[in-house]
């Protein structure tokens, strides 16, 4: 059975990729910007977390994408429509090892003080 996306990629994404480095010994990370790419965005709402007496909303979704082998799980991408930028939380899967799809899910959070 071949697999097909469950919807269309209409939504403009940037894909940020780490640089890890080390200045005066101290180890540091940068996101580079890279390609535009489109990807199917699905959201399943936020969940209110209470961290450090401060309430923060950790909004999840789940990403539908072509293949990239750009795209790893220590990348971040940012919607280009509200610039919001959401850190990949799954390894992505290549489906079907076709290297034509990928699909994993993202998390941002939001709130606080």
């Amino acid at each position: 059975m071949k697999y097909r996306p469950t919807s269309i990629f209409n939504t403009p994404a940037k894909l940020l990729i780490p640089e890890v480095g080390k200045k005066n010994g101290v180890k540091y990370k940068n996101f580079i910007e890279d390609s535009i790419f489109y990807i199917s965005f699905k959201s399943y709402g936020g969940t209110e977390k209470v961290i450090n007496d401060v309430v923060v909303v950790e909004d999840t979704a789940s990403v539908e994408c072509y293949y990239s082998p750009k795209i790893k799980s220590d990348c971040k991408i940012q919607l280009l429509d509200d610039s919001s930028t959401w850190e990949i939380i799954s390894p992505p899967e290549n489906i079907e090892r076709k290297n034509l799809y990928l699909k994993f899910k993202v998390r941002r959070t939001v709130g606080g003080a």
